[in-house]
């Protein structure tokens, strides 16, 4: 996978908050995540602390980054991602292009349903963040909160995918995450969140249901991937291979909830406390996602549905 090198890239819905000062915070109470607030490993920091005794949540107020609602501007990342050819070198520069393209492809799947998209902002992020669903470090992975209709992501969690979870990685991998991400956002454009009772775990609850749905939402766009034009009319993404999505598939084993229970919670895998779906559903419904690249075919929410 590759971008279009001439391509001309868009940073207006990117909020660069690296060096705003919002690394650091102890651990104690509880996080205030609401909705499919936890991002696509968000259960590592719980599964790791309840094993440790800790409960199901930290406290992580003590951050000292961005105050909800607060904005900062994104001369950062405007000065540094112009142009698709440094979407090919900088990984920053990579996430706004893959932005740009979920954006450019949900904004014309929305239309061609009569909807109104609305885009959400994409928040980089360096060590913590303050956001309207609560407080939250870089060990929660990236993660979308409803509560402000934005993505945050420290870029540093792609480098983890790799080391500690022994992910392939590659650009393509790295965008199934984001557009992962924006699948949330989707379910909450819908109203599909609100079909979900916080912290309800299980193989089959609402939220293994409603990650399950994000991956495959994030398949449709994959499969789009390459039809996403830019201001001049030809493709942003070009030359996804095989190989491109075999690493996808690879990465969305990787966050599986029994991979993660088995290979860094102690080797038990405890299906009660699935949030997100095994390594097998995972993969399941990327795929449908990206063989139908229809967002019907993703309903994992009706009576009798198989989850795979």
């Amino acid at each position: 996978m590759r971008f279009d090198e001439n391509a001309r890239l868009d940073t207006s819905q990117i909020d660069d908050l690296r060096g705003s000062g919002g690394g650091g915070g102890g651990l104690g109470g509880r996080v205030a995540v609401g909705g499919g607030g936890l991002g696509v490993v968000g259960l590592i920091l719980y599964f790791l602390l309840s094993q440790l005794g800790g409960g199901a949540g930290v406290d992580l107020s003590g951050l000292s980054g961005m105050e909800p609602g607060q904005t900062t501007d994104t001369s950062q990342a405007a000065s540094n991602c112009r142009t698709g050819g440094q979407a090919n070198t900088e990984l920053d520069c990579e996430v706004v292009a893959v932005v740009n393209s979920l954006d450019g492809y949900w904004s014309d799947a929305f239309a061609r349903s009569g909807i109104t998209y609305q885009a959400p902002r994409t928040n980089f992020f360096s060590g913590g963040v303050n956001t309207a669903c609560g407080s939250a470090t870089s060990a929660v992975g990236p993660f979308y909160c409803p509560a402000d209709n934005e993505v945050y992501i420290d870029l540093g969690f792609f480098r983890e995918l790799e080391t500690r979870f022994g992910a392939e990685g590659g650009p393509f991998a790295r965008a199934y995450v984001i557009a992962h991400e924006y699948g949330h956002h989707i379910q909450a454009l819908l109203g599909t969140s609100e079909r979900v009772r916080p912290g309800e775990t299980g193989p089959t609850s609402g939220s293994v249901r409603l990650e399950l749905q994000a991956d495959c939402y994030a398949g449709v766009w994959a499969n789009h991937a390459e039809s996403v034009p830019t201001a001049s009319g030809e493709p942003l993404i070009v030359d996804v291979t095989r190989e491109d999505v075999a690493a996808a598939l690879d990465t969305a084993a990787r966050i599986g909830d029994d991979y993660i229970q088995s290979q860094l919670g102690g080797g038990r895998v405890d299906e009660s406390q699935f949030s997100h779906g095994s390594s097998a559903q995972r993969e399941r419904w990327y795929t449908t996602g990206y063989e139908t690249g229809d967002p019907t075919r993703c309903d994992t929410f009706s009576r009798g549905v198989d989850l795979g």
